[in-house]
């Protein structure tokens, strides 16, 4: 569907929902790998998909159009923004270095130990995404100006630059140094799972394990509670 939309939101929008998709194959599998992958990535579509979101956002205002085919050239009148446009691009797409390579990497590899065809098919949707955008970054930016209209843009203010900026900075930290946000989900992510082993053990085992299982795992305030009133009646 992406690859045959003629809005630039309209694309944005459609690669955001692409992320989506790798990130639900990603909790399924349901191994460390891929859940730390899966919220990696949350925080990478945060930034990425927000990013190229301000980018059309900036075109619109001074085209006042979002129609692919009415850009062209665009990088000639308007260089600074053109590397923005690049590096939320390149970041989105997942190259090394950027914020989006360490969650894609993430979740492939999990998404992989837990079924391999997923794992192709969660592949695919990464080649794919990288395909439209840079179509779609060669058709606006690059080539011939189409548009008269085109030569009497200027480039990005102090104030556009003011909220990139910010944003870039996250996506090469993010990219070159993710330890922090890595062992700062690690517990949460650790603690899940168990609970998720547990119960499926749970489910899976002899009335004996199930006796023993429900000794050993603390018993919420609710359990507690209804513990005390079957007690009473």
């Amino acid at each position: 569907m992406a690859l045959i939309q003629k809005d630039v939101k309209s694309l944005v929008a459609y690669s955001s929902i692409s992320h989506m998709g790798l990130i639900m194959l990603a909790i399924f599998a349901l191994n460390t790998e891929a859940m730390q992958g899966a919220i990696y990535q949350m925080l990478n579509h945060g930034l990425s998909t927000g990013a190229l979101f301000l980018i059309v956002g900036i075109l619109y205002e001074r085209s006042h159009t979002r129609m692919i085919s009415d850009y062209g050239g665009v990088s000639k009148q308007m260089p600074v923004f053109s590397a923005f446009f690049l590096i939320c691009m390149l970041s989105s797409v997942g190259l090394p270095g950027l914020n989006g390579f360490i969650g894609e990497i993430l979740c492939i590899f999990g998404i992989f130990k837990a079924n391999q065809l997923l794992a192709i098919l969660g592949i695919s949707t990464i080649i794919l995404a990288a395909a439209y955008l840079f179509w779609m970054f060669q058709r606006v930016m690059q080539g011939p100006i189409k548009n008269e209209k085109i030569l009497s843009f200027k480039d990005i203010n102090k104030r556009e630059i003011g909220y990139l900026v910010p944003i870039v900075i996250m996506m090469f930290w993010m990219g070159i140094y993710p330890k922090p946000f890595l062992s700062k989900m690690e517990s949460s992510v650790t603690h899940l799972l168990n609970r998720v082993n547990k119960r499926e053990i749970y489910f899976t085992k002899s009335q004996k394990d199930k006796d023993f299982l429900l000794e050993i795992e603390p018993k919420t305030t609710e359990e507690k509670n209804e513990e005390k009133e079957d007690k009473f009646r």
